[in-house]
């Protein structure tokens, strides 16, 4: 590989692992090869779970003490979906029109290979960091989350790593490399609403106890629901239905359940326990007497936030420097790792652009990997005081 196109060059090799979750297909050994190239001490730990499957992750780390600076990211990809829609086959890594195609190209193996080359670069002209420079890399994040980032920060803090800082390469910039730095992330948890009525002949509603008029008052009643006004650095709580179901065909009868699934990403106002209380006290008082079951899944998404300050400026500048943009600080969108590093020390998310992501054609412009590469080279100097 050389220097001049080590980004990209690395951005192909992983692309061509197909790494679907919980599938490594080769993905961590290529980021292991190119950072033992330079020295990092390298560990692969494989977590397991009963009833999830087994996920291999990789630790690597060149330094000692503070600062230590994390990079953070996931080697795993969701499905291709139909491969026959795609122009460029999903784990070729075709390069065309300026842009490298693939899955995962930019949820985020192209910011991947981006820091990888920015770190190995910064390694070879100043040598070991006056610090610490670690990488903590899942594939896990695309599934259940259970044995990825959470286990691999606890595996590292049992072996006494402590964390200063850390950037987490998800595609972060909406519409141009440089617009968007998220600070935090919304919480997400799910539920489910049952209502437990009675069957009966239509013709005979005093018989019967029909739930749908129930449901749909619970519905009203949530969808119209104001949880909050926001906060300082988040929109309002927002809650969404997905499905109503009552599954009945039968036009002369009145059905004995009623169903109805919801979404919540939810501000800092809330913790899970007292968001779920909330929203089971409201559910509680439209629906009276009747039966309720209401159930919320599991869920490890909580709201945070890494507050604006001199990390969140360093890496401001740098984007600054690359693309002549001031980027937003957010908290906008879905989940990330982040909300599991966040325990350990402040987080930021800044990758690349997200318009294809999870989608068919999946891609990233080589000159945002380029300029990526060269932001995150921009970083590390700064955050170790060896620009020049």
């Amino acid at each position: 590989m050389s220097d001049t196109s080590l980004a990209v060059e690395l951005t192909q090799h992983l692309i061509r692992c197909p790494s679907v979750t919980p599938v490594n297909a080769g993905a961590l050994e290529v980021v292991e090869h190119a950072l033992a190239s330079v020295g990092f001490e390298i560990h692969r730990l494989t977590f397991s779970e009963a009833n999830t499957p087994d996920v291999e992750n990789l630790f690597a780390k060149i330094g000692d003490g503070e600062p230590h600076l994390v990079f953070a990211g996931h080697t795993d990809v969701v499905p291709t979906g139909d491969v026959k829609r795609w122009r460029h086959a999903p784990f070729a890594g075709e390069i065309a029109e300026n842009k490298i195609y693939g899955r995962g190209a930019s949820d985020m193996k192209g910011a991947i290979a981006a820091f990888v080359a920015a770190t190995i670069k910064h390694i070879r002209r100043y040598g070991k960091p006056n610090g610490a420079i670690s990488f903590l890399i899942t594939g896990d994040e695309e599934g259940p989350s259970i044995n990825g980032t959470i286990k691999l920060l606890d595996w590292a803090r049992a072996r006494g790593e402590r964390f200063s800082h850390c950037i987490v390469g998800e595609p972060t910039n909406v519409s141009q490399l440089g617009d968007t730095i998220k600070i935090g992330r919304r919480g997400s948890v799910n539920g489910l609403i049952r209502v437990i009525g009675k069957q009966g002949h239509v013709a005979y509603p005093h018989r019967a106890e029909n739930p749908a008029p129930i449901v749909a008052r619970i519905v009203t009643a949530l969808s119209h629901h104001e949880f909050d006004q926001g906060t300082t650095h988040f929109d309002r709580t927002n809650l969404e239905f997905s499905s109503i179901d009552i599954g009945n065909a039968a036009v002369n009868v009145i059905p004995a359940t009623a169903s109805a699934q919801f979404n919540v990403r939810f501000n800092d106002s809330w913790t899970l326990d007292t968001l779920k209380e909330h929203i089971r006290s409201i559910v509680m008082t439209v629906a009276g007497p009747t039966t309720i079951e209401l159930d919320f899944l599991p869920s490890n998404a909580v709201s945070f936030l890494t507050e604006p300050g001199l990390f969140s400026e360093l890496v401001t500048k740098a984007i600054n420097e690359v693309t002549g943009l001031t980027p937003e600080l957010s908290t906008s969108g879905g989940t990330s790792d982040a909300r599991f590093i966040i325990r350990d020390c402040p987080t930021l998310e800044f990758g690349l652009t997200n318009e294809t992501i999870h989608a068919i054609d999946e891609c990233a412009s080589i000159s945002n990997i380029e300029a990526l590469e060269q932001i995150y080279s921009r970083v590390l100097n700064y955050y170790f005081n060896t620009a020049g």
